[in-house]
């Protein structure tokens, strides 16, 4: 499958407000089938399929090749009709926990890679310590060994980083490619958190 397929393309909703990150392939399908219109981010003209078709990709923008035509990917869409509104907090989650602290044992500050990292209770759950937001971090294998189940104060250790719930836009959260259009339909916030470099 080509690559251009694969990356990211911002969904709005009918009025403007980002809803979900969908794959250029699936943007395709949506503005073929009308559910969607194409976004010129620049001007904010839409496009329905017909006339997104016959647009030729400028310079390196890119773009998908099928067998007799060449199409624009889209950067962004917005639907024809209302969709739900996403939800506003970040699910506590293995993968969003190791985004939130960016691969990066919390207590030494070592980058020893992901299958190197484990999930520490910063108070143990065997002292009442739960796993969320705030109880969670990462450890490499030697200071969560070195912590073991006892509590900072005994072992210690301190945090780099107070443990706190991620403030980014889940919509964004697996969004890899970042995308310099989209600011112009995200927030400063969201973008300052969810897209930093």
């Amino acid at each position: 499958m080509s690559a251009a397929l694969q990356r990211p393309t911002l969904v709005l909703n009918r009025n403007w407000q980002p809803v979900r990150v969908a794959t250029v392939a699936r943007a395709l399908v949506m503005l073929y089938s009308g559910t969607a219109r194409a976004v010129d981010p620049e001007t904010f003209q839409m496009y329905a399929w017909e006339d997104w078709a016959d647009l030729a990709p400028r310079g390196d923008e890119p773009f998908v090749r099928g067998v007799s035509f060449i199409i624009k990917a889209p950067e962004v869409i917005t639907l024809t009709s209302f969709d739900k509104t996403p939800n506003s907090t970040v699910t506590f989650s293995r993968r969003n926990l190791f985004k939130r602290d960016r691969y990066t044992c919390q207590y030494c500050g070592a980058q020893p890679g992901p299958e190197e990292l484990t999930i520490d209770h910063v108070t143990p759950r065997s002292r009442g310590g739960a796993s969320e937001w705030e109880n969670c971090v990462l450890a490499c294998v030697e200071c969560n060994r070195k912590k073991a189940d006892r509590t900072l104060a005994e072992v210690g250790l301190r945090l780099r980083h107070t443990p706190r719930r991620p403030r980014w836009n889940p919509i964004f959260a697996h969004a890899d490619v970042r995308i310099r259009s989209w600011k112009k339909f995200v927030s400063e916030a969201y973008w300052e958190v969810t897209l930093k470099d």
